[in-house]
């Protein structure tokens, strides 16, 4: 079963992902994304601490949410990513460009200052 749950956490939208992150659910991901920009939340952090598996069609909606947060002054950071799924993120050096914490307090008290944090590469923290 694949479910996405959102919250508001101060500046920060909360999409936590429980399910793996994969062909079949990948599109729900980036509509759901989509919806959350237009809103205006732009500001997103990606909860993958309930996530098992991530394909590459799974990296590639994670990457468009990234691009389209970044396109509109935002940023998106991945909190809670287990070490198989952060393994991904290393491999395909993904974790260079997108903020990783281990949990989600570590990233609301990071000091990672959103209206900047697109500006370059950052690796894992927390």
């Amino acid at each position: 079963m694949f479910a996405i749950d959102v919250s508001v956490q101060g500046d920060w939208t909360v999409v936590s992902i429980f399910g793996d992150l994969e062909l079949a659910s990948a599109p729900r991901l980036h509509q759901r994304v989509v919806g959350l920009v237009s809103e205006g939340h732009t500001r997103l952090i990606l909860d993958l601490s309930n996530v098992d598996f991530v394909d590459s069609v799974g990296l590639g909606a994670v990457v468009g949410a990234v691009k389209r947060t970044r396109t509109v002054g935002g940023d998106l950071v991945v909190v809670g990513a287990i070490a198989r799924v952060a393994q991904v993120f290393a491999v395909t050096r993904l974790d260079q460009i997108i903020a990783m914490f281990g949990d989600l307090n570590s990233a609301l008290h990071s000091g990672v200052d959103p209206d900047s944090a697109a500006s370059g590469p950052r690796g894992r923290h927390g």
